[in-house]
């Protein structure tokens, strides 16, 4: 076996000694993920671990570890295990924690693309060694940094031959199509994959692509045609389906053929982002060179204070200045940023660069990811996972409260709410930008008069003193934006 490939030691989740299923775990009865003392392990059944020890064996999954594109995993002791888990399980297995779980509807295009990218490479090495992927989701596929990894080690399963792939609906509804809509109609596809955890149907899709539109790269043959299929074979079961192409002659080389074929084409397909206001944001914005510079020593100074952070937060990234800043003093920081356009330039500059302590996210910190899938926990909330030890709310603070209408005491409540987990309460860098401030200036004239009388340093420094002891404030040099350190009280 294998040793798992060496990884950052931190996790978003805090280490409880009593085991738990994973709350997304549950689709496959053959196996399930189980958390247990900081550990991440999945149980296997008696089919699932006779699997696994031939996957183990296997010389193409050897190198797929040791290259770093499935998680480091390893089998456990049963004993891991309380026995009575552990008598529903015949192996046990640990994995590699992944410092920060996302999701497809928080990844930018090419973040997108290149999971797509490396789903069908495991995919192309594993046919040829007599193994397939049992599904074609997005959600197999986590990142450490801007480097994409695959994680469902439940989902391998010897090929059958005559069978397609058995993913390839999931993989063209989670990937691909997301991928269509963006390249091809310039549409974001977040909030598609994010209404819809099993991803957007051909059908759906199809009157998207009328006209000559059918006729752009994959729309014929990955959604025209496969929704035709699907509709004619809809009364049909799995099992006669199958039994009709094995008995076509469809063989382990038409499946490479086609794997290879979806590589050319999602290799092909871009999105080049647009300019908008926020990807010009550091050269339109109204700093001085004496704020910059005094701002990233405050900021620097802050995150230096006391122990190393596990997990840092940069709320409104932007081109990641900070965030970048923050990797020098935590072992993982997340960047969120709503502009979808933004982040996909940080995330091609942070991939470049072979960035591994640094995730880029696009999400609206006005809207954040809500639970979803199954009782709406199947998949974890942001704030359910965004379990920090340091909180950067740099030049956000105005465009929640003034360009979203959000009271001041939420915001303030929310940010210190995301260290509520954190040991020794965490830091909390924050930026307030006075109201005559010209960025602020620019928001309250779309704003009726007087609809924020509340909105003033003072207030929200009252605030923030209220939940936080304030270690240290600093007024930029330009007189209209302070800066904070405050460490959440109790």
């Amino acid at each position: 076996m294998v040793a798992p490939p060496p990884v950052p030691a931190t996790s978003t989740a805090v280490p409880d000694s009593s085991p738990r299923a994973d709350p997304g775990s549950f689709r496959d009865p053959a196996n399930r993920v189980l958390h247990a003392g900081g550990q991440v392990l999945r149980g296997l059944g008696p089919q699932a671990a006779q699997e696994w020890q031939a996957l183990a064996g296997a010389e193409f999954f050897g190198r797929l570890l040791a290259d770093g594109k499935v998680c480091g995993t390893e089998t456990a002791d049963p004993e891991t295990l309380p026995a009575s888990l552990a008598e529903q399980w015949t192996a046990v297995l640990r994995h590699e924690r992944i410092p920060f779980v996302s999701y497809p509807y928080e990844w930018s295009f090419a973040m997108l693309r290149d999971a797509a990218l490396l789903h069908l490479e495991i995919l192309r090495t594993a046919v040829p060694a007599g193994f397939s992927t049992k599904d074609g989701s997005a959600y197999n596929l986590q990142w450490r940094g801007a480097e994409p990894v695959f994680i469902d080690i439940g989902s391998f399963e010897p090929a059958r031959d005559g069978e397609p792939w058995a993913g390839y609906r999931q993989f063209c509804q989670t990937l691909l199509y997301p991928l269509l809509l963006q390249a091809h109609l310039g549409l974001d596809f977040q909030p598609w994959l994010r209404s819809r955890i099993d991803g957007i149907e051909a059908g759906e899709l199809r009157r998207l692509f009328g006209g000559t539109r059918r006729f752009r790269a994959g729309v014929l043959k990955h959604v025209h045609l496969h929704d035709a299929i699907q509709s004619r074979s809809a009364a049909a079961s799995t099992g006669s389906v199958r039994k009709e192409l094995k008995d076509a002659g469809f063989s382990r080389e038409l499946v490479l053929a086609t794997l290879r074929a979806l590589e050319k084409l999602v290799g092909r397909l871009d999105w080049q982002p647009p300019q908008s206001h926020w990807s010009g944001y550091r050269e339109t914005c109204t700093y001085s060179t004496a704020d910059r510079q005094a701002k990233e020593r405050f900021v620097a100074e802050a995150l230096a204070e006391g122990n190393r952070s596990r997990l840092a937060l940069d709320l409104g990234a932007n081109d990641g200045t900070y965030s970048r800043l923050a990797a020098g003093y935590a072992d993982y920081v997340v960047a969120v940023e709503s502009d979808p356009a933004v982040v996909d330039r940080l995330y091609r500059a942070l991939r470049a660069d072979g960035e591994r302590r640094v995730l880029p996210l696009v999400m609206d910190l006005a809207d954040p990811s809500p639970g979803g899938g199954w009782r709406g926990v199947e998949r974890a909330s942001f704030a359910a996972r965004a379990e920090a030890d340091a909180v950067l709310a740099l030049a956000v603070v105005h465009h929640l409260a003034i360009g979203r209408n959000v009271p001041l005491p939420e915001i303030v409540d929310w940010l210190v709410g995301l260290l509520a987990a954190a040991e020794g309460g965490g830091r909390l860098v924050v930026e307030f930008v006075h109201p005559d401030d010209p960025m602020a200036v620019r928001l309250l004239a779309n704003k009726p008069a007087g609809l924020f009388p509340d909105y003033t340093p003072e207030e929200f420094e009252r605030l923030l003193g209220q939940r936080c002891e304030i270690v240290r404030r600093l007024e930029l040099p330009s007189g209209t934006r302070t800066l904070y350190l405050g460490t959440p009280r109790g």
